[in-house]
């Protein structure tokens, strides 16, 4: 005899106790984040956890706090302010030898010779201007697309936490398959708007008449002209994408933004691929 699926009630308290989980792991990052601790913050066992966990964000909390820690480690490396002592601290290693190794088996490269191939902070690298510069721009038209979003507060490279809330309802909902389609929209621009002031969204597409709970609301990615420049590499690179798209592009293109925010949609799974292989489209509405 089979049990019977779970209640609707059942289902909305499993989800909530997820986002417990989500709302510790991004508050206590630099904390012991083991499986016992994340399962009581969630009030279950921690066999039960890691089986529900698993199931509703399609990777176990382990593999979620370790990608989470690397993907600070390298915006903090590509910033260039911290020593790489104290980032490996802040990511969990009691020292340099064990984060290298860990950052290196994730992105490829040890950490000091991430943070030499280019700081953001630093002078831009030599590059000829206008568009004949950027080669790889395409310019289409974008369909209008119905998305499920919740709203993100703060420095743009911790948006991964509200994709992580939206991934706790839609995972534990059954909304999550091979046609969904992860978004984010920016609406201020990094370097002229302070981290704390920063707004964006997450979104995913849902099917139509989709009920949504309390937090998350129903928005439309406006369609129209969009310039489209792909992105290959982790999250935290993506600002030298659009470096190349507003310095190197766009002044010599004949073209002029439109007034709505950027857009990245993010084509493949980082929770399953290494940072290497991440596809992200960035994409710059035209008027």
């Amino acid at each position: 005899m089979t049990n019977p699926d779970p209640s609707p009630r059942a289902a909305q308290q499993h989800r909530r106790r997820i986002e417990r989980v989500v709302d510790h792991i991004g508050g206590h990052l630099d904390e012991d984040l083991d499986l016992e601790r994340l399962a009581a913050v969630a009030c279950f066992s921690p066999c039960h956890f890691h089986r529900i966990y698993r199931a509703a964000m399609g990777e176990t909390v382990t593999e979620t706090v370790r990608r989470r820690r690397l993907h600070r480690a390298a915006a903090e490396l590509a910033e260039g302010l911290l020593p790489i002592a104290r980032v490996a601290r802040r990511a969990g290693y009691s020292g340099v030898a064990a984060f290298t190794r860990a950052f290196s088996g994730a992105y490829g490269t040890p950490p000091a010779a991430y943070r030499a191939r280019g700081r953001l902070d630093g002078p831009a690298p030599p590059a000829p201007t206008g568009a004949a510069a950027v080669t790889d721009v395409a310019i289409r038209t974008i369909a209008p697309v119905r998305v499920a979003a919740i709203a993100h507060a703060g420095d743009y490279q911790e948006i991964g936490h509200a994709f992580e809330k939206l991934q706790a309802w839609a995972g534990s909902s059954g909304l999550v398959g091979p046609g969904t389609r992860f978004f984010a929209i920016f609406h201020d621009d990094p370097g002229s708007v302070p981290k704390a002031e920063q707004r964006a969204e997450a979104c995913l597409t849902v099917p139509e008449g989709t009920v949504l709970p309390d937090g998350i609301r129903m928005i439309e990615i406006a369609g129209g002209r969009h310039t489209v420049l792909r992105h290959v590499g982790p999250y935290a690179e993506l600002e030298r994408t659009y470096r190349r798209l507003y310095r190197d592009w766009l002044p010599g293109s004949g073209e002029e933004p439109a007034d709505h925010p950027c857009i990245e949609e993010y084509l493949n799974d980082c929770r399953t691929l290494p940072p290497a292989e991440w596809l992200t489209d960035v994409m710059m509405p035209l008027a």
